[in-house]
């Protein structure tokens, strides 16, 4: 059954990939990108943010997806958390975006820090525009988890002029085995150096340190993540978990006791799935963000 479900999941991909690739759009208008110390014409394609959008024509549901893929800051692992969830999403009746996000680049950008951030919100702002009235969830995987939760707290802090003023808070985070903190005795040094630097001030370890940044108006959160994780351990979910639950936000933490870091959406040592999981809890919240009881 499980080699089965791979083999499907494959061909969706496979056909998804060929669809979309198609549709792939850049993330800025004439991809003027601000904050950008080089001009478009300059930026390689892999310095260049775009959106894959996985739009169902006839989708009434009420949720929409965006979907970050992790690379630990370094790179964005966008087939297996991307677009192979994106593909899943379809699957189950959700219309999802993935977002190729730009990495922090003293090159590139003038504050890297913020350019990640700034890449989301931008995404964020457009699907809500394109899908006015309905609900948005963000899902992020391992760094993705941590842009996923910088959008989930950093939503007051909009990265551009022209988001001034809109919203740009997701309705549920979805955070994979995810980079929450910035405190070395837990984070993922990796994403922790690419970000912020090897010798951040101790404003930049607060900031980006999301179990710090969580209050009331902190998204609803599912959260995913193996005991045996080495690379991002547990210890990231649990003290979001913590934040949460001080501050009254509806939460879930799905857990593997094996499978460790970046395995995507099936754990090939545990036959549960937590994508179903996230689903099912997802659509039992109601329309204050609490989970029915």
């Amino acid at each position: 059954m499980r080699l089965l479900t791979l083999l499907i999941l494959s061909m969706l991909t496979l056909q998804s990939e060929a669809q979309q690739t198609q549709a792939m759009r850049l993330l800025y208008q004439n991809n003027e990108i601000p904050g950008s110390l080089r001009d478009s014409s300059e930026l390689s394609d892999q310095e260049t943010p775009k959106l894959y959008p996985y739009v169902l024509p006839e989708q009434d549901k009420e949720l929409v997806f965006l979907v970050i893929p992790g690379g630990g800051y370094s790179g964005v692992a966008i087939a297996h958390e991307g677009h192979d969830v994106a593909a899943r999403l379809n699957q189950v009746g959700y219309s999802a975006y993935v977002l190729y996000y730009r990495l922090p680049s003293v090159q590139t950008m003038k504050d890297k820090r913020f350019g990640p951030l700034q890449d989301g919100q931008v995404a964020l702002s457009h699907i809500r525009e394109l899908h006015a009235g309905k609900k948005i969830v963000v899902i992020g995987f391992s760094a993705g988890g941590h842009l996923a939760g910088s959008l989930s707290n950093h939503y007051d802090r909009p990265q551009t002029a022209s988001l001034s003023g809109r919203n740009l808070r997701p309705d549920v985070s979805v955070l994979c085995y995810p980079v929450v903190s910035m405190d070395d005795e837990i984070t993922h040094k990796g994403s922790k150096n690419n970000l912020i630097g090897p010798a951040p001030g101790a404003n930049d370890v607060a900031l980006f340190s999301l179990e710090l940044q969580v209050d009331k108006n902190t998204p609803p959160t599912f959260l995913m993540s193996a005991k045996d994780d080495l690379t991002v351990p547990i210890e990231n979910s649990y003290r979001y978990q913590q934040a949460l639950q001080k501050n009254g936000v509806a939460s879930t933490l799905f857990t593997y006791d094996k499978g460790g870091h970046g395995f995507g959406l099936i754990n090939p040592t545990d036959n549960r799935d937590w994508f179903a999981a996230m689903i099912q809890w997802i659509e039992a919240l109601d329309d204050g963000g609490n989970p029915a009881i």
